[in-house]
């Protein structure tokens, strides 16, 4: 048995997300149960499966590196205490 991976995508939105996991023999029997399992009440309009043996994962010291750069995380905030600090000074 292996295990599927199951992403779903609505016409015009913009990614895809993770609908769940199944078991199957095989890729065929996969894709069957996946469309009977996850869009049968029409959840997606696009279909990807992905066999788990064939994921990649980077670890907690591959990703660590790029966790620590908070000037790439902006949320407005520090804009909006810079604006009204200077509204507040005329």
């Amino acid at each position: 048995m292996r295990t599927y991976e199951i992403f779903l995508k609505r016409d015009g939105q913009e990614e895809y997300r993770h609908a769940g996991s199944i078991d199957a023999p095989d890729d065929e029997l996969a894709l069957l149960l996946a469309r009977e399992n996850y869009l049968r009440r029409a959840e997606g309009d696009l279909l990807w499966m992905v066999d788990r043996q064939h994921l990649l994962i980077g670890d907690r010291d591959f990703v660590a590196p790029n966790s620590d750069k908070p000037h790439r995380d902006n949320d407005g905030l520090l804009v909006a205490a810079h604006r009204k600090s200077q509204r507040e000074s005329r």
